[in-house]
């Protein structure tokens, strides 16, 4: 297999300023893998939606380029936009039209010739086909959600965007969507998901990369940024409670939790002198019993919000 694959995405230098001087990227540089699923995570306001938009040709950058394919999605709008299926965060959908009309128009619209038996899978897959003559006007929420995904994926686009996908809607939707992601991507389809749920991101992505305040702050492999950014922690449970961490303890890297029966030591478990043992030794030498030791990993979650805050306190 190939090493470096061509990136089926690839963005480089985009910012975005909008008038006002507000900048909503800045210089974003990205490569999308063929076939990958990729989850970008940020807090609400990150730049997470203007990327996505940037790249399905639906906002202009105000400098950089990105290439779907090959194709520049501006010079090549169409060849570009072709490629691409986006499910948007907002619902975006006529109110007098059914269900089967809106995705038959959403195909026709890309120029694909009928194929009523690929739209009835995937009606069948998103659990709409028993709707598909109601008219959109009568669905509940999460039944409009499924639509704009049946709609992005009228046209068989071989690279599919969901913003926000999983916002505010219903844990059986939430299945169906993933099960119909891990489909599609075994299928050869490229997938880009921005959240900020994390545990989506743990669950779903190869691939995770973090945005605040318009930057991309890092892309990595998920099991990497987990194990390169992932600090340990040391749960140690004392026999009885102490009010204060002893002098001989207070130079250490611990904190008094529990009330007072517990001590968390984080550490770094890349290094090859941890501190633990020297630790248990200073614990002991101070006269403190330990009842029992447990070792606690770092989630996503917690990694996700120190770079963050970091990246706010670098740019105050």
């Amino acid at each position: 297999m190939d090493s470096h694959p061509q990136p089926v995405v690839s963005v480089a230098n985009l910012c975005k300023t909008y008038e006002g001087g507000f900048e909503a990227l800045k210089q974003v540089n990205l490569d999308i893998v063929r076939g990958e699923i990729l989850a970008l995570l940020g807090p609400n306001g990150a730049g997470k939606t203007t990327l996505i938009s940037i790249i399905c040709g639906i906002v202009n950058a105000s400098t950089g380029t990105v290439l779907v394919d090959g194709h520049d999605n501006v010079s090549a709008y169409r060849q570009a936009r072709n490629l691409i299926g986006l499910v948007p965060q907002e619902l975006t959908l006529g109110a007098f039209e059914t269900v089967w009309d809106t995705v038959c128009f959403s195909r026709g619209l890309f120029g694909k010739k009928p194929n009523p038996a690929y739209l009835e899978k995937i009606l069948k897959q998103l659990s709409l086909w028993d709707k598909k003559s109601e008219m959109l006007m009568h669905l509940s929420g999460g039944m409009k959600r499924r639509v704009l995904i049946a709609k992005a994926l009228a046209h068989e686009p071989m690279i599919l965007f969901l913003d926000e996908p999983t916002a505010g809607v219903d844990v059986e939707l939430r299945k169906d969507m993933w099960t119909l992601v891990e489909g599609l991507r075994q299928s050869g389809v490229t997938i880009i998901l921005t959240t900020h749920y994390i545990e989506e991101a743990e669950a779903i992505a190869d691939r995770v990369g973090v945005i605040n305040q318009g930057e991309l702050l890092l892309v990595d492999d998920k099991q990497a940024l987990m194990h390169k950014l992932g600090k340990r922690q040391l749960m140690i449970e004392l026999d009885s409670a102490v009010k204060d961490l002893p002098s001989g303890l207070s130079s250490l890297e611990l904190e008094l939790a529990g009330e007072g029966t517990q001590l968390i030591y984080t550490y770094d478990p890349h290094k090859t002198n941890t501190g633990v043992d020297a630790l248990m030794k200073s614990i002991i030498a101070e006269g403190l019993v330990i009842k029992d030791v447990k070792s606690l990993e770092t989630s996503l979650e917690e990694i996700f919000v120190n770079l963050v805050k970091d990246n706010n306190k670098n740019a105050a």
